[in-house]
Parts: C-alpha cells; sequence; structure tokens
C-alpha cells in the first residue's frame, strides 16, 4: 500500500510540473490491477467495434495514473450472478483475482436496469405503479446477497484492497426516468457501502456523486455508457479510494 501512496503522490506532482512521472517501469516489475464487472470497466461504446476492452475505459486509466499492470476482466451485458459464478468456477477469474495487488469491482448496473425495465413494462403506464413495483422488485432482488458473496469470494482469493463502485444514474436530466433513478439509487447504494465496509480492506468509490446530474458530459448521449470524461472520473474515484484505503490502513 504504501508504494502506491507513494506512486500517487508522485504523479500529482509531476502532472504539476508538466512533465512525465519519474516511475515508469518494466510491466513485468509492476503491480496487478485487476477490473471485474460489467460493459462499464470494459468501456463499452468508446470503440466502433467493441472487441476489447477500451484502452480509455478507467481501469486502464487508473493503471496508466498509478504505474500499475492492468487485467480488464469486464463484460458487457453481466449482472451480478454472471460474476459471481466466473468467481466460484472460472479458473482464469479465479488466478487473476488470486495474482491481485488491487481489484475493482463495477457490477450491478444491469441487475437495476432489468428491474427498472421489468417494472415499467409491468406498470402499463402507470407512475404510481411503476414505483410501486420497482421498490417491490428491487426488495426481492438478489442483487445485495450476490455483491455481498462476490466480495467475498474474491476475498476468498486474495488480501488485496477492493474497491466497489456504486452505480451512477445512467439517464439524462432530461429523461423521465432519471427522476425516478434519483429515487431509488440512494437507497440501493447505502447497500453498496455497507457491504464495501463489511469486508477488510474494502472501500467505496461513489460514482454516484461524482456524476452527480451531470449526465451531458459523463454519459454517451444515447446511451448509458460513460464518455472518455465519465471514465476519466471513474479512474479518478478509484484511485482516491485506493489511496484512502492506504492512509486509513
Amino acid at each position: 500500500m504504501n508504494k502506491l501512496f507513494k506512486i500517487f503522490t508522485a504523479v500529482l506532482i509531476a502532472l504539476s510540473l508538466g512533465t512525465p512521472s519519474a516511475f515508469a517501469k518494466s510491466d513485468q516489475g509492476k503491480e496487478s490491477l485487476v477490473a471485474l464487472g460489467d460493459s462499464i470497466p470494459f468501456g463499452y461504446n468508446l470503440s466502433q467495434k467493441n472487441n476489447n476492452p477500451a484502452k480509455i475505459a478507467f481501469p486502464s486509466l487508473l493503471a496508466d495514473e498509478a504505474d500499475l499492470r492492468v487485467r480488464n476482466l469486464g463484460v458487457p451485458g453481466w449482472q451480478t450472478q454472471d460474476l459471481l459464478t466466473a468467481l466460484e468456477t472460472n479458473q482464469k477469474f479465479r488466478q487473476a483475482v488470486s495474482h491481485a495487488d488491487y481489484v475493482t469491482v463495477n457490477i450491478g448496473n444491469n441487475d437495476f436496469l432489468d428491474i427498472l425495465r421489468t417494472a415499467n413494462a409491468e406498470s402499463g403506464g402507470n407512475p404510481l405503479l411503476f414505483r410501486q413495483l420497482l421498490a417491490q422488485k428491487l426488495s426481492n432482488s438478489d442483487v445485495f446477497a450476490n455483491v455481498a458473496d462476490i466480495i467475498e469470494e474474491i476475498r476468498t482469493l486474495t488480501d488485496a484492497p477492493i474497491v466497489l463502485y456504486n452505480i451512477y444514474n445512467p439517464f439524462q436530466v432530461n429523461d423521465p426516468l432519471h427522476q425516478v433513478a434519483d429515487q431509488f439509487l440512494p437507497q440501493i447504494n447505502a447497500a453498496f457501502a455497507g457491504i464495501a465496509n463489511a469486508y477488510s480492506s474494502g472501500v467505496l468509490a461513489d460514482a454516484y456523486s461524482a456524476f452527480g446530474d451531470n449526465q451531458a458530459q459523463y454519459v454517451l448521449p444515447g446511451d448509458i455508457h460513460p464518455t472518455a470524461a465519465g471514465q476519466q472520473v471513474l479512474a479518478e474515484i478509484g484511485l482516491q479510494a485506493l489511496n484512502a484505503n492506504y492512509v486509513n490502513n
């Protein structure tokens, strides 16, 4: 942890002076960051083909700033159960995590969107019924238990610091769903914070507050995924979370 804190400080100094970081080294000698999750860490729609994780997605940006090797295992479309199953049964995921020095987790976004779409369809356009169904489906969802199990499974594989990202509002301010999401996301993200706090060396990266109502800048138009600027924000709060973890431990 001491190494990351020193690197973080040196990077800030180097950037303020307009000079390159003095901590560049071969990839083989660097500590490693493993990024787990869905299309957000993958960097979906930041490139035309979406064949591979984007180099301007937050895991690569965070790794570049902290001089880490990155293994981006984000999978577009994944929900919490998909990641949990991979961590329990997929040797690629298990081995990557077991060798990680730092781990980021960004998952649950698709669970929320799936629940929201289902409640909207079942409500028949009735706003009150929509909110009632959404609240009911969230309370009956396995998403929180799955996230807790994900963190617990990671902890069985490594004692590396874990940064758990919460869920930002993916809807533009002029979208009626923006207000709906703002009604429910604080409760959802409070549960995420509780999960992060329950595990040693687990900290929360508050994407919800970082994005705020700046979707026009941070979310792709007609999309729910971060822009390049949004990915940079996610990298910054991830690095801050790792640094806070070092300071507090």
